[in-house]
């Protein structure tokens, strides 16, 4: 069983972003450029290029593709952001105008659950939730001001769709109400909002000792991860926001985290490979497992082309100079490819630096490494 697959997309740049579709047949990728682009599955399961997004005239920050509208939304250093809707019959991908009145870089977007609006980080200090106007067809947003005091990292929603989680650069892991009255929500209460709360309300605020780069709400909502530049990781429970489960790694910092079940995470960064984390008894952090299992390469000696690449890249040929890890820099982004009903992931993928995608299978995963549980 095949535990991973891996795909160079791009050569000489990073890929900074990726979404799926729905079916998971189409991908959609930013390559540190001002331009987005769309793949399509081939039957022996690589990516091919397909089509060209070009509106944004600054580099692209970061896209997302609701799967079940099947609209694409995208942000970028211009202050601009777009929802690209596809013409079924003549195939081509059109923006939609989205009025985000931002003075800084749009920096992070997600579409909600229910796909009814999408949120959109910033470095002008705000949150900008935006939703959809018939009447004039574009789409609109308000923003989330106090008390955020620098640049937004990251956004994630709760799975009901009225409760918002960001990270941002000034050490703050916050949570707050988006119930919009324009579009007539009526929220549940719940350990993050005991009671109704009126938008931008802040629910709850978390301090860490660096720049919160990835923030992540488990399957059921219950519980709040979020990674810092310190390379810590951190969980909470919504019935105990005064209880922050710490782990310190000893690794480089992490840069992205996803749920692979209710009590354990998959984490990211600048090790090159994702590693998996355990939450113990609710009370701790296991010692990560690395989930990229080195592999033995047949035959000891180096070929002349790579005694070749490792004279130029080190001025050494007698040493290979590749990493032993299949991503050669640092892992920008993990997405929960396929889960159950109840959240429990199988598949994720993960893109990085070296401009590769790897899609990650944790059910072989598991089978072949003997410590691995989920």
């Amino acid at each position: 069983m095949t535990t991973k697959t891996e795909q160079q997309l791009f050569v000489g740049s990073p890929v900074t972003s990726h979404a799926f579709n729905g079916a998971l047949d189409k991908l959609v990728v930013s390559d540190n450029s001002t331009t987005v682009y769309i793949y399509a599955k081939e039957a022996n399961g690589k990516w091919t290029k397909e089509t060209e997004l070009q509106k944004h005239i600054e580099r692209v920050k970061c896209v997302d593709w609701a799967p079940k509208t099947n609209r694409i939304a995208t942000c970028a250093g211009d202050r601009n952001a777009y929802v690209w809707n596809l013409n079924e019959t003549t195939g081509v991908w059109a923006p939609s105008l989205v009025l985000l009145r931002i003075e800084r870089a749009a920096t992070y977007i997600r579409w909600s659950p229910a796909e009814d609006r999408f949120a959109v980080g910033s470095g002008a200090r705000l949150l900008s939730v935006c939703f959809y106007e018939n009447e004039h067809d574009w789409w609109v947003s308000k923003h989330i001001k106090k008390p955020i005091r620098s640049t937004i990292l990251c956004v994630d929603w709760h799975p009901s769709n009225y409760i918002l989680a960001i990270g941002s650069c000034d050490f703050k892991c916050r949570v707050f109400s988006s119930a919009l009255k324009e579009t007539y929500d009526k929220p549940e209460t719940s350990g993050w909002m005991p009671k109704l709360s009126k938008f931008a309300t802040m629910l709850a605020e978390f301090s860490t000792q660096g720049w919160v780069h990835s923030v992540k709400f488990s399957p059921s909502g219950d519980k709040l991860a979020w990674v810092a530049h310190d390379a810590s990781i951190n969980i909470v429970h919504m019935d105990n926001h005064d209880t922050v489960i710490r782990s310190l790694t000893p690794s480089l910092p992490i840069l992205t985290v996803i749920w692979a079940s209710e009590n354990s995470v998959v984490c990211g960064g600048h090790d090159n490979f994702p590693s998996l984390f355990n939450i113990v008894a609710g009370e701790s952090v296991s010692k990560g497992i690395r989930l990229d299992v080195k592999e033995k390469k047949a035959g000891g000696g180096m070929s002349a082309m790579a005694r070749f690449k490792a004279l130029d890249r080190t001025g050494d040929d007698t040493k290979d100079a590749s990493l032993d890890t299949t991503h050669q820099n640092s892992i920008i982004e993990l997405r929960v490819v396929k889960s159950d009903a109840t959240g429990n992931c199988s598949q994720f993928s993960s893109i990085g630096m070296d401009g590769k995608i790897v899609h990650w299978d944790l059910d072989a995963l598991a089978s072949s490494i003997s410590d691995l549980k989920i």
